[in-house]
């Protein structure tokens, strides 16, 4: 029999999940967790719903109390590889919706048929597609170019905190999570072990930023555009193709040989850039909610 618990978020509780979260990264390829470092940042804080088979762990999921940047709660469930088709990623969505705030989004991760199959028998309907896109090194990179005006530098930690979240906030005031970064936000991610200055580009303009490019690198070897922002007042120059280029050029100097990004699918405009640049579409993660959520 499953027995489902709710627990506050603590050390004990991460301890708890986190040899689930490694068993389903191992099978699915997500979510990006280490074997010796914390709980991704997806995972931390809120509450916490485990189900368990006597001493076993077989499910998990996360309520995101706090919310997206329009105060939607999130949530995710995931189901251990060896204890799925048993009706428990069914008992996690039933707790998860009889427990959070109305209008819960769930999201499902490379869209899964078995979480597409659950959100219809919950009355969920996809609101949201987050696709992965990827692109291999083959061909020279072109240049970027830089409009008049425009100076380009890298990240200065202790100096530029407020001036990249505020170019965020601007650029990404429409976006569910991006547009809630933080001072706060920023300083964490410089303490994480993939933070590396040199590979956030600021382009400035007089005394303003107004636009970046944050690139990651994965502990498997794989790229990210991580972040691509402009400001709304010096969009439709080219700045946003050409901040994207110059991240580029910096990962593949590092010798890696493949690149990924997540982007809207409603994004028109970013998706054709990077369909231009040579990126692929390669995977799609799906956000469900009631047809009658607020934000639909």
């Amino acid at each position: 029999m499953t027995d489902l618990t709710w627990r506050a978020d603590s050390p004990a509780t991460a301890a708890e999940i986190h040899p689930l979260l490694l068993a389903v990264a191992t099978r699915d390829g997500r979510p990006e967790v280490s074997a010796d470092g914390p709980l991704p940042r997806e995972f931390r804080g809120g509450e916490h719903l485990v189900a368990t088979d006597g001493a076993e762990l077989v499910g998990y999921a996360h309520l995101d109390t706090d919310g997206d940047s329009f105060g939607r709660q999130v949530a995710e469930v995931l189901v251990h590889p060896d204890a799925r088709r048993r009706g428990i990623g069914t008992a996690l969505v039933d707790a998860v919706l009889g427990h959070a705030a109305a209008g819960v989004r769930f999201w499902a991760h490379g869209d899964h048929p078995g979480a597409g199959r659950i959100a219809a028998r919950h009355g969920l309907e996809p609101v949201r597609q987050l696709l992965t896109m990827r692109l291999a090194f083959a061909d020279d990179l072109a240049a970027p170019v830089w409009r008049p005006g425009v100076l380009v530098r890298t990240f200065e930690p202790g100096r530029d905190e407020a001036a990249l979240v505020e170019v965020n906030k601007r650029a990404f005031d429409w976006h569910p999570e991006q547009g809630a970064l933080t001072v706060a936000d920023v300083e964490a991610a410089e303490a994480e072990p993939w933070f590396d200055p040199a590979g956030l580009f600021l382009a400035v303009e007089g005394d303003r930023v107004v636009g970046f490019h944050w690139t990651k690198v994965h502990p498997d070897g794989v790229g990210e555009v991580y972040v691509v922002g402009v400001d709304p007042t010096a969009q439709g120059g080219g700045l946003g193709k050409a901040l994207t280029l110059a991240g580029l050029a910096h990962l593949r100097s590092l010798g890696l040989a493949e690149v990924i990004l997540y982007v809207e699918s409603d994004n028109a405009p970013a998706v054709a850039v990077y369909t231009r640049l040579g990126f692929t579409r390669s995977a799609v993660d799906v956000q469900y909610a009631r047809a009658d959520a607020d934000g639909r």
